[in-house]
């Protein structure tokens, strides 16, 4: 019997063991992975303000870097924007006083709005933070200070990915933050195939890791088939793999 071709699915992971554990996780669901790196991380040096009466940590990146710093949050209250931040945190030896049900800017701002009026808030992570966070936060009586921790930046030579969506060979791309979107899109613009990559992505199964990455999606005229309930990217991965293939595990 032939056997029927592997999906190919585009992940624009960090080159480290995100990228890793996507590749094997991809793997494990029976899909072929495309492995092109949209995202690298330029720390700053900088480490979060101490004295804060709140301290948000928003990625595991951040976490790591705060720790190597020796940064110590004394009495501040620690708050993690997501499952992943929150035992990044825990295995640094940080205590996690605050993780939003939802995992998201907004789900972070709901869950302090009622008790940061008056109180200091320090936000420490990357360049590209929402301001849905810091406005939150702000609007509710917090004085926010924002620290940045790293800069993301788009690796060179990252653009595998957009060769094959222009070409039409990329069965499936999965888009972990709008960043991603951006720095997928300005690959095909140096290549000259914007107009065919987003094509072939609208030939193909989409996935948007959360609300604000299909928003920048869509912008942009790239269409977003799959966006999780829970931001998380085994939970994306394995929905965009079910869409493009019903019948993969069978």
């Amino acid at each position: 019997m032939r056997e029927e071709p592997r999906l190919r699915v585009a992940v624009f992971r960090p080159d480290d063991e995100r990228l890793d554990d996507a590749v094997e996780l991809l793997e494990s669901l029976g899909a072929d992975p495309v492995p092109d790196p949209m995202l690298a991380v330029e720390p700053t040096g900088e480490s979060p303000r101490e004295g804060a009466d709140y301290v948000i940590l928003t990625s595991k990146t951040g976490v790591e870097l705060a720790a190597e710093a020796g940064w110590e949050p004394g009495d501040a209250t620690v708050c993690a924007i997501g499952a992943s931040t929150a035992d990044a945190l825990r295995e640094a030896d940080y205590a996690v006083d605050v993780v939003p049900e939802e995992y998201t800017s907004s789900g972070l701002v709901a869950a302090l709005e009622g008790e940061v009026d008056g109180a200091s808030v320090e936000v420490a992570r990357s360049d590209h933070g929402s301001p849905v966070l810091t406005d939150g936060l702000a609007d509710a009586g917090a004085d926010v200070h924002e620290t940045v921790l790293y800069r993301l930046v788009r690796p060179d030579g990252a653009g595998e990915s957009v060769e094959l969506a222009a070409d039409g060979d990329l069965d499936a791309a999965l888009f972990t933050s709008s960043l991603t979107v951006e720095h997928f899109l300005d690959a095909a613009d140096e290549r000259g195939v914007r107009t065919d990559a987003i094509a072939g992505l609208n030939d193909a199964v989409v996935g948007a890791i959360g609300d604000p990455t299909r928003t920048t999606a869509q912008v942009h005229g790239i269409d977003v088939n799959v966006v999780p309930e829970t931001a998380d990217f085994e939970v994306l991965a394995c929905a965009v793999v079910e869409d493009a293939a019903p019948t993969h595990r069978e």
